[in-house]
């Protein structure tokens, strides 16, 4: 089981696969109100993920060392990836297609039916399947060295932390892809566009000084505050919204989202809520229900107005779904 990083990016897909779900959530604790910070990710991840690739002239083939330190050698131009991970969006950014995928972390994206077509290769990754697919890179999202092991006999496999920066994913990506230039003018767009969105935003009167907060839920009437993945990660950069205290506090011991009370919801929220809507009936009822009680209508920013509703698999921490984020938020934030 990996527990290098808590993952809660896209809980409600997951939980289709009770595995999938221990996964997403085995990094909280059973109580509420509880933070729980990942164990120490691999020597290579300090670096934020960056590859080291060491390539010979006239090669077909370099080496490259993983998320999970490994030294692998990988193709300089693979043609039948296989990728298994929650930001599959990322590949599509840089023009590329996989052969393979775990079509349940896409299940409600804003690209799913681009990659209909794509083989499910299921949870945990089915080897058989990789077979089949005759995958030249296999790239995984997790640091299970035992998974690892039996990948890396069907093709060159590589550990990718999905739940690095969106900057961090796509310059390692790059590197790893030979798509070097691609994710760099992909990154350059990308920053100048939310630049100019917080530009505009400013100018239609939405304060610098304000700040904002994530919420979801997840079945058994679980509430997170979302830190670190998906729409945060856009609300929080540079030019963005401010966090409020609990939730800097929070971030700064290294998690990606908390579970909370009820009670300690007016602690956590900020000027604007953000709330992702799940795929799970169960869910959606916790939702409701907090919506209608008097505690939620008794916070400011339900007062103001200031609530945004978005479903939770349109704001995923993929390239793909984050650029079609620069044009959500200010329709978010200018309805009436």
């Amino acid at each position: 089981m990996n527990k290098q990083k808590n993952r809660l990016t896209q809980p409600w897909k997951l939980m289709m696969l009770a595995a999938v779900a221990a996964l997403a959530l085995s990094a909280c604790g059973n109580e509420t109100n509880s933070v729980t910070k990942p164990s120490a990710s691999p020597e290579v991840a300090s670096n934020g993920g960056k590859a080291e690739v060491t390539e010979n002239e006239g090669s077909a083939v370099r080496m490259f060392k993983d998320w999970g330190g490994h030294d692998v050698e990988v193709p300089n131009d693979p043609k039948r990836i296989v990728f298994h991970g929650e930001t599959t969006g990322d590949l599509l950014a840089l023009g590329i297609m996989p052969v393979g995928i775990m079509q349940a972390s896409i299940s409600g994206a804003v690209f799913e039916e681009r990659m209909a077509n794509v083989e499910d290769v299921g949870f945990p990754l089915n080897v058989e399947k990789a077979i089949e697919l005759d995958a030249d890179l296999i790239i995984v999202a997790n640091n299970d060295e035992e998974q690892y092991q039996k990948l890396s006999k069907v093709a060159p496999t590589v550990t990718f932390d999905t739940f690095a920066t969106l900057p961090e994913r796509m310059a390692t990506l790059g590197e790893l892809l030979g798509k070097e230039k691609e994710a760099q003018e992909w990154l350059e767009k990308y920053k100048q566009q939310e630049t100019e969105m917080w530009k505009s935003l400013r100018a239609s009167g939405v304060s610098e000084d304000e700040t904002a907060s994530v919420i979801t839920f997840y079945p058994g009437n679980r509430l997170f505050i979302m830190l670190a993945a998906g729409l945060p990660q856009l609300l929080y950069s540079e030019g963005g919204f401010k966090m409020t205290e609990p939730i800097k506090s929070s971030i700064s011991e290294g998690v990606g989202f908390v579970e909370i009370s009820m009670e300690k919801l007016p602690e956590f929220v900020g000027d604007r809520i953000f709330v992702l809507t799940p795929e799970s009936e169960e869910a959606k009822g916790d939702t409701k229900a907090l919506i209608d009680s008097a505690l939620w209508k008794g916070l400011p920013a339900v007062k103001n107005g200031y609530v945004y509703e978005l479903p939770i698999n349109k704001a995923s921490s993929d390239a793909t779904s984050r650029q079609l984020l620069l044009d959500e938020l200010p329709q978010l934030l200018m309805k009436p």
